[in-house]
């Protein structure tokens, strides 16, 4: 999340509505540079090594992810301890924290990388990877299974630097983990330069060896600066766990991680389903993602911007100001959202031809979107409605209705149309949609008729 400071001090004349999309600009930028990497590998894997090879990266996606999303709610926990810390300026305890979580973090890294690479084959099969691409798979899960602990060590060290305020270092070791990816990733699928020619296993090392140069690049830059969190004596005696500050920690990060890994499983589970109409439409799929993930990016962003600006107007008390930021965020939605989704069906089939070459795949794609495009407004209204409430400590029911939308809406109704209807793989498609409007009715219900209803000073206090 960027740094909120400078948003107090616009002036009290400056429209609700200027101020957040001015802070909205590098949000959507960060989002932006966090899929160029992605978006590079699928374009040249999608392209140049076929559809199967796109479908082998596309079918394994959903299972890294689930691995990383324990590691990110573990992180948001422990940020809260360290924005503490850092703000009781009690650096003793924000360097046992640091030490405590990385610790935790890579044991657990380097259990999920044991586990995952002994059990991978059984793994993919259970997901139901398509026969003709499972070999693949196995091969480029591997890989990065076995760089799990790097990984989650350089995740957490990016958390712990937010945690303090710091949103420009953890921005500057995006861009670098992003450049050098792009550019390792031709030179070793291809062969460039003498280097092995390891074709789709190129992408997988390329994004290894991209994570493990900026993290050490990213301990080399906080110890030249000399930042509050660097890698020095101070943070290494305390690499021996703290008991009393895992158990805290967890019980911070568990929830987090609970949603994030639900909302995985049920893409592992909507593969799984993708993947019974064979590997042109796992690549279908995996295409179809890159282009939502830029679809998604305002609403995601904008749910950011309305939870920091109600948050602010709450604790301010300046109700006015918060009916002015819901307003704000839902109009922002509707323009920018808009506007972006316009120009994806303007353009689906050039846009999906960047990843497709294969007619039939790229037919599959094609109904993907127009089926699914138009319903990511209705998520962004969503989002702004739950981070406005969220901004409040309301957190329970606006976690609860994501969940339920997607484990009781999306993944049933996929399931049943495209199994027992004449509708087939369309019928996984219109799963989304079907969630999107759920959620959209659960929160907003809850906001109308409980959350609003409750009184302004007990929201303040």
């Amino acid at each position: 999340m960027e740094s909120v400071q400078g948003i107090n001090h616009k002036q009290p004349d400056t429209p609700v509505w200027r101020a957040m999309f001015i802070f909205l600009i590098p949000l959507i930028l960060s989002n932006a540079l966090q899929s160029i990497s992605q978006l590079v590998n699928s374009l040249i894997v999608g392209r140049w090594l076929g559809v199967e090879a796109l479908a082998a990266i596309s079918s394994f996606f959903p299972l890294f992810f689930l691995l990383v999303s324990f590691t990110i709610g573990i992180g948001s926990g422990s940020s809260i301890l360290i924005g503490q810390a850092h703000g009781a300026k009690n650096e003793e305890r924000l360097k046992a924290i640091v030490g405590t979580t990385l610790t935790f973090t890579f044991i657990l890294g380097v259990v999920s990388s044991v586990v995952g690479s002994l059990f991978t084959w059984e793994i993919m099969r259970f997901i139901g990877t398509p026969e003709n691409i499972i070999t693949v798979s196995v091969h480029y899960a591997r890989i990065l299974f076995w760089s799990l602990p790097v990984m989650f060590l350089y995740i957490s060290y990016t958390t712990f630097i937010r945690g303090i305020g710091d949103s420009k270092t953890p921005f500057y070791s995006l861009i670098v983990s992003t450049v050098l990816n792009v550019a390792l990733m031709p030179f070793l699928i291809f062969g460039w330069l003498g280097l092995p020619r390891l074709g789709i296993y190129g992408s997988a090392y390329a994004s290894v060896i991209s994570t493990v140069l900026t993290f050490i690049i990213t301990l080399i830059y906080l110890s030249k600066t000399k930042h509050p969190l660097q890698f020095d004596a101070s943070v290494r005696k305390h690499l021996r766990m703290d008991w009393d500050l895992l158990k805290l920690l967890l019980r911070l990060g568990i929830p987090s991680s609970i949603q994030m890994i639900l909302i995985s499983l049920s893409e592992i589970a909507v593969i799984s389903f993708v993947n019974k109409f064979g590997s042109n439409a796992t690549a279908a799929y995996g295409a179809v993602n890159q282009v939502v993930s830029y679809v998604s990016m305002p609403a995601i962003s904008l749910g950011i911007a309305v939870s920091i600006f109600a948050a602010q107007s709450i604790g301010s008390k300046q109700l006015d100001r918060l009916k002015q930021v819901i307003r704000a965020g839902a109009l922002l939605n509707v323009v920018m959202g808009g506007v972006l989704i316009t120009l994806v069906y303007l353009l689906s089939k050039e846009i999906l031809s960047l990843f497709l070459t294969n007619q039939p795949t790229l037919t599959i794609a094609h109904d993907l979107l127009m089926i699914t495009l138009w319903s990511y407004l209705i998520f962004g209204q969503a989002m702004i409605i739950s981070a406005t409430m969220r901004a409040s400590g309301t957190v329970f029911w606006p976690t609860v209705f994501s969940v339920a939308s997607i484990w009781l809406v999306e993944v049933p109704v996929a399931y049943f149309l495209s199994n027992f209807t004449s509708l087939g793989i369309i019928g996984i498609w219109i799963g989304y949609p079907a969630a999107f409007i759920v959620n959209l009715g659960l929160q907003y219900a809850y906001y109308r008729w409980s959350w609003k209803q409750k009184s302004i000073t007990s929201l303040i206090h």
